[in-house]
């Protein structure tokens, strides 16, 4: 039983201490900053991960696409000048900076260093402050979302899909930014808090594509303004294959979680759940042979966790889990 433990503890700690995070606050602008590629560049780098930028400044006006860095604080006026915000006012969970992307047809991120060809735990997605006062309100080129009435079924989607070695691969992972679409006007929503997407289910990568949709078009394209807020994203940066560490019949709900957190897995058999978070440290362990498990994460402090699981039959998986 101490050599089982110990397996599991140091297969989960070498994948934490593997982790690279791309934060944003190597650049360490002033508070109201924003760089738009201005100064001459072709994009922006933070721990493993490259965010191309296009500008082009036309003397009479300038124009930029892609991606940019910013530490804005003004989550309270709408419109286009406030087109380097996002509508939390800050990066996750409070920090300074954080990443804006402008969608012009699609935004992309290159992996770099050891992440390259490797798995992507996930990142942090916020609104962008110009998009969500656009769909709260409406605005001289956008329509306000749900209509007068509020029964019009509208959303802003992204889709994320990713290339490995010039590949597109046929999967993809869609956050709806806003969602209309619910029979019940009280269910509608767009999102204004930092929102966890997981990437591990695209594998192995080496670059991801972003693309946004939304029920408000014209023939010019989107009149929903396209940006969102990205921050804290995580490379993995491991070589082993995605299935030694990704079992993909396996449910996660809800994810983020407040209290309880259910696990399904598609085939009865004996499993050991083991959780850890960020540091490595244990925290709770779950034997059952059940297809559905549940954890009460009401003692966990908000952060991310790991779940380890095991069993004789299927390799050892590592699962992300959110606490909010």
């Amino acid at each position: 039983m101490i050599k089982y433990m110990t397996l599991i503890i140091c297969f989960s700690y070498s994948i934490l201490c593997s982790q690279t995070l791309s934060d944003f606050e190597n650049y360490d602008l002033p508070i109201d900053s924003f760089l738009n590629g201005s100064e001459v560049t072709t994009g922006y780098s933070s721990g493993n991960i490259f965010l191309p930028n296009k500008y082009q400044d036309f003397g009479a006006f300038e124009s930029w696409s892609g991606w940019g860095i910013s530490t804005s604080t003004d989550n309270v006026t709408p419109g286009f000048i406030n087109q380097q915000s996002s509508i939390s006012g800050s990066g996750y969970n409070g920090s300074k900076t954080y990443a804006v992307s402008y969608v012009v047809g699609q935004s992309i991120i290159e992996l770099t260093n050891n992440s390259i060809g490797k798995v992507v735990d996930g990142f942090y997605i916020n609104n962008n402050a110009y998009a969500y006062y656009s769909m709260l309100d409406g605005d001289a080129y956008a329509k306000k979302f749900g209509g007068e009435t509020g029964n019009d079924p509208d959303y802003l989607l992204l889709t994320i899909k990713s290339y490995l070695n010039g590949t597109l691969s046929s999967d993809s992972i869609n956050f709806y930014l806003a969602d209309y679409r619910f029979e019940d006007n009280k269910l509608d929503y767009i999102v204004k808090d930092w929102t966890f997407i997981d990437l591990k289910p695209l594998g192995n990568v080496d670059s991801l594509i972003f693309s946004m949709s939304s029920t408000d078009v014209s023939s010019f394209g989107l009149n929903t303004p396209a940006y969102f807020c990205l921050d804290n994203f995580r490379t993995l940066d491991i070589s082993t294959s995605v299935e030694s560490i990704l079992d993909h019949t396996i449910a996660v709900y809800p994810n983020p979680s407040t209290d309880i957190v259910n696990i399904k897995f598609d085939t009865n058999e004996e499993r050991t759940l083991t959780v850890f978070n960020q540091n490595g440290k244990f925290f709770k362990r779950v034997s059952s042979t059940k297809q559905l498990i549940s954890i009460n994460t009401t003692d966990f402090i908000k952060g991310q966790y790991f779940i380890s699981v095991k069993s004789k039959q299927s390799p050892q998986s590592i699962i992300s889990i959110i606490k909010i």
